[in-house]
């Protein structure tokens, strides 16, 4: 570094001889090692992980202990909500005030909260993430829904998500030990035995759902790979307002945007809204930036079982044997493919105070 020729800042004495950098400071001044009022520093070292941070991380630790269980429920939740919405309108102007709503509220959330907002290349790979994950997965699940075909195979389809994340692992670098590997062997079971009395297949029916686990996966993994820090209040918002416009032209193109049912319309985008595209995606994008894609992927072996009970408790429709055996089965899965759970750490350092906003806001940080 070129040494600072200009003399003592103004207000800061000169140093002593003799005493250690950093101490001969005023009122006010931090000592050294110490982080000065609107000081920002990039990342923690490995002893502070070991020290410090550890006592700030317990409320986090028990955040993310709820997390996996929280984001199944609220995340099959959204095929209860859905079966009323595509019959009330087409299922991609539902998509649309879906993503528009939650976009615009969630914006709102976060310039009251002053989170910071990404830019540059930043801004473009969670703009991409948000239209794999949001409107192709959603706009192909949602349609295939709408064309009557049935909700457990859609769950069923998008439930192996993990095994195609899988597959893909050395994409990220990621990999599978045998247990891990029995893990998914298992989930993948739990999924089709979830919705073995209910299965019936369509061919435009089988290439949306195709289309739909094609954009959760690839959207998984490209966000893993080109995001591995973001602010989730600012980055889930990207995600939606990103997809809004694209889901609407479609709408128009392919569509008559016409609603025959408005209160079934507005309480179901409501649900969606607020449960499944700001809650659900935040708790999603909090597990991606802190875990593996393997082990956030695998709490996909249980939606399809869950979707039944949900269905079974709020719909009234029959709860058969084979839906409980196959989120048991899942479950196992999920412990199996998760056995290494302890030892997982975030995607590179882990941000300190101040530092995800430089990483948002400077273009090209995010590779």
């Amino acid at each position: 570094m070129t040494p600072d020729l200009s003399g003592p800042r103004p207000g800061r004495p000169p140093q002593v001889p003799g005493e250690p950098p950093g101490r001969a400071g005023g009122p006010g001044e931090a000592a050294s090692g110490e982080i000065a009022p609107g000081e920002v520093t990039s990342e923690i070292t490995p002893g502070e992980l070991a020290s410090g941070a550890a006592a700030r991380a317990g409320g986090g630790t028990r955040l993310m202990a709820v997390a996996p269980p929280l984001f199944v429920v609220l995340w099959s939740s959204a095929f209860i909500a859905g079966i009323p919405g595509v019959k009330a309108a087409p299922p991609l102007l539902l998509m649309f005030a879906r993503f528009a709503l939650a976009g615009a509220l969630l914006s709102a959330y976060a310039l009251v909260t002053r989170a910071p907002w990404p830019r540059g290349r930043a801004l473009a790979h969670i703009a991409v993430t948000g239209l794999l994950i949001q409107a192709v997965q959603f706009g192909a699940f949602y349609t295939a829904l709408g064309m009557g075909f049935p909700a457990a195979v859609v769950s069923l389809v998008q439930g192996l998500n993990p095994v195609v994340v899988v597959l893909a692992s050395r994409f990220l670098g990621e990999t599978v030990s045998r247990r891990q590997a029995l893990g998914f062997v298992l989930g993948a079971a739990g999924v089709v035995l979830a919705v073995a009395d209910r299965v019936s297949l369509s061919a435009w029916g089988v290439a949306l759902c195709l289309v739909g686990l094609s954009g959760l996966s690839a959207g998984t993994l490209y966000q893993k790979r080109f995001v591995p820090v973001m602010d989730v209040r600012t980055g889930t918002a990207v995600q939606l307002l990103a997809s809004a416009p694209v889901v609407g032209l479609a709408c128009v193109a392919l569509e008559t945007p016409r609603v025959s049912d408005w209160a079934a319309f507005g309480g179901s985008v409501a649900w969606m809204v607020l449960v499944n595209s700001i809650a659900a995606f935040i708790l999603l994008n909090t597990m991606l930036l802190r875990w593996s894609a393997g082990r956030v992927s695998t709490l996909f072996f249980l939606t399809p079982s869950v979707t039944a009970v949900m269905a079974w408790l709020i719909a009234g429709q029959t709860l058969h044997p084979l839906a409980v055996a196959g989120l048991v089965l899942g479950a196992a899965g999920v412990l199996l493919a998760n056995h290494r759970a302890s030892t997982d750490q975030p995607n590179g350092p882990v941000p300190r105070r101040g530092a995800t906003q430089d990483i948002l806001e400077t273009p090209g940080e995010v590779k």
